[in-house]
């Protein structure tokens, strides 16, 4: 074997990826007659970013960036470990995944169960919170062992490359689409698939989806029940030039709109499934009838019955029984006022851009631990 070699150790695993099927989303969320389309990657082994996952340990190796055999060390809350995890076992690599104690003890003892080592960082940052103790705890690993190498799956470009499949697939279901709304955490996904969408589709309208509490698009960093998206620091995957508004969606709102698609569509997912499907919702009800809107939804509901679909855990955090408002509410700016319910805005910058007066949120500080991708 050369070192550029890209011959999967175990064939035939990397072809339970991509493909995956679109449903038609209506009511309740929109009336009859109007919806949207669901692309669900939650069937994919382990949800979208097994995309990722095999194709940054792909890239690497055939640069001789992964040696044959190398460790694969990085920070996850879980979805990419599953991607990393399926990609360890495709091209024979030992994985170490860089975690806190928010991930799901049910996603430990899967990614466990793949062969995964899970390292357990025991507390936050003082400023990046959980994400940047992970973070801190793979450069450590890595200076361990010169042969191991990190995706850094904020700023891989093959992060964002991996989705490019995915927007063809988009592109040759519908022939034409006129809104995509996506979730926003690394950034890999959105960025993927918009900017191959954009190049089909110059007038596209992309909605990028955001929770309360999240750095990403300028505002400051709060503790986030939401794991998948948002973020406590500024990933360079995240194309902002190509959004065109974005939604910040509370964690309440987001376990709503789960519970009703469970109940109407029987296809659902977690905290990015609920809070894309809400905004994708008011799109839908909102815009004329004819219009095409395409809602990515990551995962499915597997490892969120001990949080999203369970009661005790949502009464513990006050998550029951509150419907989300039928619109958003509205501001002119990301830095005019921190958010804490959905709340939309059509101006969308980059918080690190230089001149952009994002306002005070700008370049407030993480300032307590949070969950992130």
């Amino acid at each position: 074997m050369t070192l550029n070699d890209a011959t999967p150790t175990v064939p035939g695993l990397s072809g339970l990826v991509g493909n995956t099927p679109v449903l038609r989303v209506s009511e309740p969320l929109a009336p009859a007659g109007r919806g949207f389309w669901a692309k669900l990657e939650g069937f994919n082994p382990g949800g979208i970013k097994d995309r990722p996952g095999l194709h940054m340990v792909e890239r690497a190796r055939a640069r001789g960036d992964l040696r044959p055999g190398g460790a694969i060390v990085e920070s996850t809350s879980g979805t990419l470990g599953l991607g990393l995890a399926l990609a360890g076992l495709v091209y024979g690599h030992p994985v170490t995944l860089v975690t806190d104690p928010g991930l799901e003890p049910s996603m430990t003892r899967l990614l466990t169960a793949y062969g995964a080592w899970v390292d357990m960082v025991t507390e936050p940052h003082p400023e990046g919170g959980w994400q940047q103790a992970r973070r801190d705890r793979v450069t450590e690993l890595l200076a361990r062992d010169a042969g191991s190498w990190c995706p850094d799956q904020y700023n891989n470009p093959d992060n964002t490359a991996a989705y490019t499949p995915l927007a063809l697939e988009l592109a040759s279901r519908f022939g034409h689409i006129d809104i995509l709304v996506c979730s926003v955490g690394t950034g890999g996904h959105s960025a993927g698939v918009s900017r191959v969408l954009r190049q089909l589709y110059p007038e596209i309208t992309v909605v990028g989806v955001d929770t309360v509490g999240s750095t990403i698009f300028g505002q400051p960093a709060r503790t986030r029940l939401m794991r998948g998206l948002g973020s406590s620091i500024y990933p360079r995957n995240v194309a902002y030039e190509n959004f065109s508004e974005v939604h910040w969606v509370a964690p309440h709102e987001a376990v709503w709109t789960c519970r009703q698609l469970a109940s109407s569509h029987y296809a659902t997912g977690g905290w990015s499934v609920g809070a894309v499907a809400l905004v994708a919702g008011w799109l839908a009800r909102t815009h004329p009838s004819d219009a095409r809107i395409v809602a990515v939804f990551p995962d499915g509901p597997q490892r969120y019955l001990d949080t999203v679909y369970n009661d005790d855990y949502c009464a513990a955090n006050g998550l029951l029984d509150q419907p989300p408002a039928p619109e958003p509410d509205t501001m002119g700016h990301p830095g005019e006022r921190e958010v804490a319910r959905w709340t939309r805005c059509t101006s969308v910058v980059d918080p690190l851009a230089p001149g952009d007066p994002a306002g005070p949120s700008r370049t407030a500080a993480p300032t307590a631990p949070e969950a992130a991708r």
